[in-house]
């Protein structure tokens, strides 16, 4: 990877994201990213900093939704920051369904991800 974080990159992240590879999900992330998840108690959602942690965060995610998909995926990079936008979806345990648009704001530096803000509509859950 160059110094410049691309469209194309972001791309083959969110590629790694639906293949549940979570190495190829890291490679753009710097070691002291952030992540503000969709969801949480704070105005933000929640707050999870690190690498490693946020590693753990995203596997959780597919732990719990094995069918988890961003679909229809776009991009663009200006500068320091890039935007992704996204359609998930995915089946909790309980089989009830997430399908909503949703889109990343991302902050970034020497080629990396620094901070990644998830937003998503809050549409209701789909029964099976």
């Amino acid at each position: 990877m160059s110094n410049e974080l691309t469209a194309a990159d972001l791309a083959a992240t969110f590629d790694a994201f639906n293949r549940h590879d979570i190495e190829g999900v890291m490679t753009c992330f710097a070691d002291d990213c952030v992540f503000y998840t969709v969801g949480g108690p704070e105005v933000h959602g929640s707050k999870i900093e690190g690498k490693e942690a946020i590693a753990k965060a995203f596997s959780a995610v597919w732990a719990g939704m094995k069918d988890a998909h961003w679909d229809h995926h776009s991009h663009f990079v200006h500068g320091d920051r890039a935007v992704s936008e996204w359609t998930f979806s995915g089946t909790n345990a309980d089989g009830s369904r997430v399908e909503a648009q949703g889109a990343d704001l991302f902050t970034l530096r020497d080629g990396k991800i620094i901070v990644k803000q998830a937003l998503r509509k809050d549409r209701p859950l789909q029964q099976s």
